[in-house]
Protein backbone atom coordinates (compact mmCIF):
# COMPACT_ATOMS: atom_id res chain seq x y z
CA UNK A 1 0.00 0.00 0.00
CA UNK A 2 1.33 3.73 -0.73
CA UNK A 3 1.86 5.66 1.87
CA UNK A 4 -0.16 8.69 0.40
CA UNK A 5 -3.29 5.87 0.49
CA UNK A 6 -2.74 5.56 4.08
CA UNK A 7 -5.08 7.44 6.22
CA UNK A 8 -6.16 7.27 10.12
CA UNK A 9 -8.94 8.76 12.36
CA UNK A 10 -9.84 8.68 15.62
CA UNK A 11 -12.63 5.90 15.84
CA UNK A 12 -15.03 8.69 17.55
CA UNK A 13 -15.07 10.50 14.09
CA UNK A 14 -15.15 7.12 12.12
CA UNK A 15 -18.78 6.57 10.40
CA UNK A 16 -19.83 3.35 8.55
CA UNK A 17 -22.09 3.42 5.68
CA UNK A 18 -25.05 1.31 5.98
CA UNK A 19 -25.79 1.26 2.08
CA UNK A 20 -21.47 1.08 0.82
CA UNK A 21 -20.03 -0.22 3.25
CA UNK A 22 -17.42 2.68 3.43
CA UNK A 23 -15.70 3.99 6.31
CA UNK A 24 -15.62 8.15 6.50
CA UNK A 25 -15.00 11.02 8.92
CA UNK A 26 -18.87 12.77 8.44
CA UNK A 27 -21.91 12.06 10.67
CA UNK A 28 -24.16 13.86 8.04
CA UNK A 29 -24.01 11.97 4.97
CA UNK A 30 -21.04 8.94 3.68
CA UNK A 31 -18.28 10.63 1.71
CA UNK A 32 -18.44 7.65 -0.84
CA UNK A 33 -22.27 7.38 -2.11
CA UNK A 34 -23.86 10.35 -0.15
CA UNK A 35 -26.08 8.34 2.15
CA UNK A 36 -27.43 9.18 5.09
CA UNK A 37 -27.40 5.89 6.67
CA UNK A 38 -24.56 6.50 8.88
CA UNK A 39 -23.22 4.24 12.03
CA UNK A 40 -21.10 5.83 14.70
CA UNK A 41 -18.39 3.11 15.18
CA UNK A 42 -17.11 4.03 18.53
CA UNK A 43 -20.44 2.94 20.10
CA UNK A 44 -19.94 -0.40 18.30
CA UNK A 45 -15.97 -0.84 18.55
CA UNK A 46 -14.79 1.31 21.38
CA UNK A 47 -16.43 -1.63 24.57
CA UNK A 48 -15.13 -1.65 27.79
CA UNK A 49 -13.96 -5.47 29.27
CA UNK A 50 -16.57 -6.40 31.44
CA UNK A 51 -15.78 -10.13 32.50
CA UNK A 52 -12.93 -12.37 32.50
CA UNK A 53 -13.20 -16.01 30.67
CA UNK A 54 -10.73 -18.62 31.96
CA UNK A 55 -9.39 -20.45 29.18
CA UNK A 56 -8.60 -23.85 31.30
CA UNK A 57 -5.61 -26.11 30.51
CA UNK A 58 -2.97 -23.69 32.99
CA UNK A 59 -3.46 -20.90 30.21
CA UNK A 60 -4.08 -17.42 31.99
CA UNK A 61 -7.31 -15.69 32.11
CA UNK A 62 -7.80 -13.34 29.10
CA UNK A 63 -10.98 -9.88 29.46
CA UNK A 64 -13.55 -10.52 27.06
CA UNK A 65 -15.10 -8.00 25.22
CA UNK A 66 -19.47 -8.35 26.02
CA UNK A 67 -22.22 -6.35 24.27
Amino acid sequence: MKFISMQTMPLTRAYLCQDCNSIGNCSVHCPACGSHALMGLAGVLNREPQEEIPLGHGLERITALVA
